[in-house]
């Protein structure tokens, strides 16, 4: 009896060392390479409808939802910016959280701001954005985003009508 609780103890301990067969591993690095991820690399992915770009930041089970509520894929994501380029001729993100966790998770958060010209009228469209990112094999991947409060102002161009 005495030999079984040894043993079993001693299977519990190792059970608690044994490393993870895939251990993600943090480094001081990581909130540069985020901060690259969310301010320049996503930005030019759709600024260049760069597909392949895109296609290594999200992870396979990505998922938007919009400031409507609809859900969107990464498939979703691809075939968008594949078909449409953005109308926008300025964009700024700016970085209001970002925590990065033991686990390989992260969480990035901001203020995104496009500024650009419709017809007749220059426009500065405004919205909140919070993305969940993983760390898979020392990449980080986006796997969740989610827009919301999206405002939109506009501004008659100025000289439109010749004065006499």
């Amino acid at each position: 009896m005495k030999y079984l609780l040894t043993l079993t103890i001693a299977a519990l301990l190792f059970g608690c060392t044994t490393p993870a067969t895939n251990p993600v591993v943090v480094t001081d690095d990581d909130e540069e390479t985020l901060r690259e991820f969310k301010t320049v690399l996503w930005p030019k992915a759709y600024a260049e409808q760069d597909t392949a770009l895109l296609n290594q930041l999200l992870h396979e089970d990505f998922q938007l939802i919009d400031d409507n509520g609809d859900k969107y894929s990464k498939e979703d994501e691809l075939a968008y910016i594949a078909e449409y380029g953005t109308s926008y001729d300025e964009f700024n993100f700016e970085i209001t959280r970002l925590d990065i966790f033991d686990n390989g998770t992260a969480v990035v958060s901001g203020t995104g701001t496009m500024k650009g010209v419709n017809g007749a009228e220059a426009y500065i469209t405004k919205y909140q954005s919070s993305n969940v990112l993983i760390k898979v094999e020392g990449a980080w991947k986006a796997i969740n985003s989610h827009v919301s409060g999206v405002k939109e102002e506009t501004f008659p161009m100025a000289g439109g009508a010749e004065e006499e």
